[in-house]
């Protein structure tokens, strides 16, 4: 990992009619004559059992997902790659819209303008959108790196990184001048993840002058066998400016294992 750190280029009630009442007895009558009996009134339970009940639509099925090929994969892969490389416009979903559109026009060679007169705009567009990105992500960084700086165990440094031990190391401390091998996750503050060893699975193995200042001050602080956490503010990561799926202005954290130090280079 040098100044760039490498990552892999995140919708009853029913009416009840009353029963008829039955003709009263007349008064000259000793003897009274069985009362008829009425129809049986019907309950609204027995109402409500006479209603149909509507016949449940089976869900229909969630449509099973196309096996694709690894070249299938790989095309797959190639528009991942655009959309990250398209975050530094901060587009909205209908922009994204316009992107497709403008992909399909090409394919059938019927672009809608000239690339001659509108293409060299981008970079300026890129520069606007790049700082308004940029404004969001300190908002964003600053309360965050509040809360870490206050968490058990932090220890925020003159540089302003925050520094926080999860395990204990017992081996030696690396120097600046040192070669570590290092296993680690790193993600920005809302908790999206950029770069990944574990997932690689294979650690990495580089100079500690030669990344981000946060890395060079916070791994020097670590021991082999150690994990720690690493809170770095943007002036001590990717300023500004940013990298493929890192906003300019983020601050990043990281979750560091320090597996070992060699006072040799790493091969180029």
């Amino acid at each position: 990992m040098r100044r760039i750190l490498l990552f892999v280029p995140v919708f009853a009630l029913w009416g009840q009619t009353p029963a008829p009442k039955a003709p009263s007895a007349s008064p000259a009558t000793t003897v009274k004559p069985p009362a008829a009996k009425s129809p049986a009134a019907k309950s609204p339970v027995a109402a409500a059992g006479a209603v149909k009940k509507p016949v449940a639509t089976p869900a229909a099925k969630p449509a099973t997902p196309k096996v694709m090929t690894d070249e299938e994969k790989t095309v797959y892969a190639l528009g991942l790659s655009m959309y990250r490389s398209l975050g530094q416009f901060d587009l909205s979903p209908a922009e994204l819209e316009v992107v497709k559109n403008a992909l399909t026009d090409a394919a059938a060679g019927k672009p809608q303008v000239e690339i001659q007169t509108w293409g060299p705009k981008i970079q300026e567009l890129a520069a606007a959108r790049n700082a308004r990105i940029g404004e969001k992500q300190k908002a964003l960084s600053a309360a965050f790196l509040a809360r870490a700086t206050v968490e058990a165990g932090a220890e925020k440094t003159a540089s302003g990184l925050i520094y926080r031990e999860t395990r204990p190391g017992t081996g030696p401390m690396p120097k600046a001048s040192d070669t570590v091998k290092v296993n680690y996750r790193g993600t920005l503050v809302d908790g999206t993840e950029f770069d990944n060893s574990y997932k690689r699975g294979e650690p990495a193995q580089f100079p500690l002058g030669g990344v981000i200042k946060c890395w060079t001050e916070g791994v020097q602080k670590m021991k082999v066998g150690g994990k720690s956490l690493l809170v770095c503010p943007s002036d001590l990561a990717y300023g500004d400016e940013g990298r493929p799926g890192i906003p300019g202005g983020a601050a990043l954290v990281f979750e560091v294992e320090l597996l070992e130090i060699s006072a040799e280079p790493a091969a180029k």
